[in-house]
């Protein structure tokens, strides 16, 4: 088995274990796998190519789907999933 995907294994596992903790210690663990995963994901394309690493950004994509909504709503501007919104009917 190749460096990148025994990183990759580790990597899955680090998050299981992070999801499996109360939720307010997920936080950081979370946020820095968050931030390691396209770096992994890049180096598994590297040393497998595109279809490996296509499958490892749908697994990623996969596990964190609620933290990427979130912040893909709190970047564009949009009111986060579940906000209140009040309409002006004037």
């Amino acid at each position: 088995m190749t460096t990148s995907l025994i990183l990759a294994c580790v990597w899955v596992i680090a998050a299981t274990i992070t999801a499996l903790l109360p939720m307010r210690l997920q936080f950081p663990p979370g946020l820095s796998l968050l931030v390691i995963a396209p770096f992994l994901i890049g180096f598994i394309g590297f040393e497998h190519g595109v279809w490996l690493a296509l499958a490892g950004f749908l697994g990623f994509v996969s596990m964190f789907r609620r933290p990427l909504i979130f912040y893909a709503h709190k970047w564009s501007g949009r009111a986060a999933v579940g906000a209140t919104q009040t309409e002006d009917r004037s």
